[in-house]
């Protein structure tokens, strides 16, 4: 159906028909009454003619009788009041309904019009006008069509933006320790060492700096699969308190060489599980390494476990020097390191918490981080149960 392009400025909280719309909805009524007042002419005139012809069969037909047509002889004199009426009522019902369903039809080309306006890239822009009925169920219905459409555009842009950063990172990541083991291999290529000790430190160095980017590559590959909504999880019934004390023993070596003390702390001798272990078991790895390796001036690292309800709460804590407020926001970020350098060295890759926070997410759990000048708290809420569709079957 053509439409007449509007100006989106004409509408309002109601709908205002351009003036060619009235002219249009008048000369529409008027030809309406036109017709009605020829048909019951017509219809007169033919009742009429079979009254002249045939009387028996006007006078069988009408079983109204006089309550409808008034005879005299073989001729209709008139119409009665009570016919009258009943044709009036029949004729604004008529107009009535004809002008509605072109009315209608005006506001569907206003629709069409301001959807054509939206689809021109103008998609902060709604329909405002009040149509009431099942075109206002119409117009809602747009609505939230261009809502979604514009939240999977801005998605998409994240993801563009997001994929964008991640190269950006990685290839800053991986340029700085490439450009080392490429600058030392080329020393030993050309001969430019004075004694087989200073090759041996430059084919150290070389090997070192393979080591960082085997882990950093490691660490994108893992961050890339827990990222996933729909990795699967290998489920196993376990007993966290367990769990943590063997993990506790196997950082108490490290945790001594920085003359601090690492224990579990709780109330339950037992509490039992559902999760992916291995997956987990990456989670404290990084929570306690960090606590160790961040906690400087600390004495001593405690993992704190509780039972609330359907969920344990986890916490890995510290009492070195605090996090920064302005970089506990961004701690779950990835490569974000609360060091301004971004020297791996003591900065890590930067995905370590990103992953965690992902496999955590992947568990139906949440984990966040608070700190201040007696103690820095990483809180995990884990599900004590898992859905069924998580495990892999």
């Amino acid at each position: 159906m053509p439409f007449e392009k509007i100006e989106t400025r004409e509408l309002t909280s109601y709908l205002k028909l351009t003036r060619k719309e009235k002219s249009k909805l008048i000369v529409e009524g008027f030809i309406t009454i036109g017709l009605i007042l020829i048909l019951y002419y017509a219809a007169f005139l033919i009742f009429n003619r079979i009254l002249v012809d045939s009387p028996e069969i006007i006078r069988g037909f009408w079983f109204f009788g006089d309550a409808i047509i008034s005879v005299r002889g073989n001729q209709i004199i008139s119409l009665t009041p009570f016919f009258i009426i009943f044709l009036t009522t029949v004729a604004i019902g008529t107009i009535y309904w004809r002008l509605k369903r072109r009315y209608k039809q005006m506001q569907l080309n206003h629709i069409i019009s301001e959807l054509h306006y939206i689809a021109e890239g103008h998609y902060e822009h709604r329909i405002t006008t009040d149509f009431g009925g099942d075109m206002e169920k119409v117009v809602d219905s747009i609505h939230v069509l261009v809502d979604s459409t514009v939240q999977a555009m801005e998605d998409e842009r994240q993801i563009e933006q997001s994929k964008d950063e991640l190269i950006t990172n990685v290839s800053h990541d991986i340029r700085t320790p490439l450009t080392s083991i490429i600058g030392y291999l080329g020393l030993i290529e050309e001969r430019r060492y004075q004694s087989e000790e200073e090759l041996l430190k430059y084919t150290h160095t070389a090997y070192t700096k393979a080591k960082q980017m085997k882990v950093l590559v490691e660490d994108l590959f893992e961050y890339t699969k827990v990222r996933q909504t729909t990795t699967p999880l290998n489920l196993s019934e376990f007993d966290m308190v367990q769990l943590l004390e063997q993990l506790v023993a196997d950082f108490e070596l490290e945790a001594e060489k920085r003359n601090m003390v690492i224990e579990v702390v709780t109330s339950y001798e037992s509490v039992q599980m559902e999760a992916d272990t291995e997956k987990l078991v990456r989670v404290f790895n990084n929570l306690i390494s960090n606590a160790l390796k961040y906690g400087k001036g600390g004495k001593k690292v405690f993992i704190e476990v509780q039972k609330t309800g359907k969920e344990a709460i986890i916490s890995v804590n510290n009492d070195g020097q605090p996090i920064p407020q302005k970089s506990l926001d961004q701690l779950f970020d990835r490569f974000y390191r609360v060091e301004e350098s971004r020297s791996q060295e003591t900065g890590g890759t930067g995905l370590g918490l990103a992953i965690a926070q992902s496999i955590v997410a992947l568990h139906g759990g949440y984990i966040y981080a608070s700190s201040d000048r007696n103690l820095t708290r990483f809180v995990m809420h884990l599900p004590l149960k898992q859905l069924a569709e998580k495990n892999n079957d």
